[in-house]
């Protein structure tokens, strides 16, 4: 009776259920997900998500598309996340838009529990943080 085991849910259903969550959309509306439209991708590893840049900030209302890529390691291991928006940011390298996990702790800490709509609902906190917040941008609709 005093042994607990914890059940690991295999990658697919977990990105089921991930994509069921995307598509009913996530909180206000302002973080949304789902997967790419390659149908040949069989192991469901390519997402687009989008982030409405928070209000009190440079990103006020300015839409931002990003990829996540989850390798066959996911969710025991990060995706990767590149912006395809133009942004300035802290934990964003100016140069691929790629999400630098050394500097974005929720993506360095990876746990598996964490999902792609936290990634989202984080980088979106993280837009209205001081050293991000003000920070200027380049012109609305700049592609990486």
């Amino acid at each position: 009776m005093g042994f607990q085991r914890s059940i690991v849910v295999p990658r697919n259903f977990r990105l089921l259920e991930e994509l069921e969550r995307g598509e009913k959309g996530i909180g206000d509306g302002s973080v949304s997900y789902g997967m790419d439209d390659d149908a040949d991708d069989i192991f469901m590893r390519s997402w687009t998500g989008t982030i409405i840049g928070p209000s009190n900030s440079t990103h006020d209302g300015r839409i931002y598309q990003l990829k996540l890529f989850c390798d066959k390691d996911y969710p025991d291991k990060p995706p990767n996340v590149r912006f395809h928006s133009k942004i300035n940011m802290a934990c964003v390298n100016q140069q691929t838009g790629v999400v630098e996990p050394r500097l974005f702790s929720l993506l360095g800490k990876w746990k598996r529990e964490y999902t792609m709509e936290d990634i989202l609902v984080e980088l979106k906190k993280e837009m209205t943080l001081p050293h991000n917040k003000k920070l200027n941008q380049a012109a609305e609709g700049s592609r990486f």
